[in-house]
């Protein structure tokens, strides 16, 4: 149990010091085609949103960052000040540490004390379902009165790390009982390797409500487990996390393979707000950032809001100068897809010509 809270704020304390981010995240193949008359006026962009029975302002996620550990309070409770604030949603980090050891579950409930309107989700890891069971799972939505709950697929990171679950049989069965029994609505989200379009159609039909894909080209947890592992000297789990660095279905194509009918949450290297405008011409409802927010959330509430609302005026530019009056226009919004995303597209059978009409 302690060992979980110490894992806590030590990926915290690496993603502030040092460079984890994977690359070929793929933006860069995307263009939004610029509409020299866009006929509308910038100052009634109507950038509100509404998810899984909550309206946001904003189509904005503060993604699941951290919790379980003392040290964490403060910087959960700055996030989710800034989210109250800008009306917009948040999720907390891996509520296990909290499950394990209830002495940690302050870190979690301050999100809710701090944020008593916003949209909040809770948060459990794939591997940790079978142990907890809907009892464990309804204790994590408890602790932050949660409006939806998502459930992690981090696989990537439990191959390399040496304290890994990495047996993944029966998985989906799991998430399919606890979407029928859960109390709020289920997402299920990766943590920086993607979604591919099979187990997007897989979860779809086990009853998950929306995809959070989280794609590579944010932050890399196998490059976090290379900083653990050269800490503790562990050659071989370095040589793995170093491998595997930048494995997994860049954000762009995620989001495209991710579009089955339920809302898709676009995570991963998401730095601008012209990478969430993006992602929302490609299919994405909203997206969700994190390693930017980190060191801002340090330094506290204003820091965060103060980033936060920079990403959202260039969204809306974005969108008034591709003519989109709204989160939904965004969605039609023409796009030029070159380079690698678009080969890859194209051998997936996911091109389609019309994104470029």
């Amino acid at each position: 149990m302690e060992q979980t809270s110490k894992r806590k704020i030590e990926h915290l304390r690496l993603c502030t010091e040092e460079d984890v981010e994977s690359k070929g995240g793929g933006f860069g193949d995307v263009t939004l085609v610029h509409k020299a008359l866009p006929e509308i006026d910038k100052n009634k962009i109507n950038l509100s949103v509404d998810f899984l029975g909550k309206h946001l302002n904003a189509p904005i996620l503060i993604a699941s960052m951290t919790g379980g550990h003392p040290d964490t309070k403060d910087i959960n409770a700055a996030l989710a000040g800034a989210a109250e604030e800008l009306g917009i949603g948040m999720g907390v980090g891996s509520q296990r540490a909290a499950v394990e050891d209830p002495k940690q579950e302050e870190s979690f409930r301050v999100v809710r004390d701090v944020a008593p309107s916003a949209f909040i989700y809770a948060n459990v890891g794939v591997p940790q379902l079978k142990e907890y069971g809907i009892e464990g799972i309804e204790k994590t939505i408890e602790m932050v009165d949660a409006d939806a709950v998502a459930i992690h697929l981090n696989f990537l990171q439990e191959a390399i790390q040496p304290e890994g679950d990495t047996d993944a049989s029966g998985c989906l069965d799991t998430i399919k009982e606890i979407c029928a029994q859960s109390s709020v609505p289920v997402m299920v989200k990766e943590t920086g390797a993607g979604i591919s379009h099979d187990v997007a159609i897989a979860l779809k039909k086990a009853g998950v409500s929306a995809i959070d894909v989280s794609g590579r080209g944010g932050t890399s947890f196998a490059a976090v487990e290379v900083c653990r592992a050269r800490a503790e000297g562990d050659k071989l789990l370095k040589h793995l996390g170093k491998t595997f660095w930048d494995w997994g279905i860049p954000t762009p194509i995620s989001i495209v393979e991710s579009s089955v009918g339920i809302p898709i949450v676009a995570t991963g290297g998401v730095r601008t707000g012209i990478d969430m405008a993006k992602c929302l011409a490609l299919g994405a409802s909203l997206c969700s950032t994190a390693l930017p927010l980190i060191v801002p959330a340090r330094k506290g509430k204003q820091e965060i809001v103060d980033k936060l609302k920079i990403m959202t005026e260039e969204l809306r530019t974005a969108a008034f100068l591709t003519g989109c009056r709204s989160v939904t226009d965004m969605g039609s919004a023409q796009i030029v897809i070159t380079g690698k995303t678009r080969e890859i597209l194209e051998q997936r059978g996911f091109f389609k010509i019309q994104w470029r009409n």
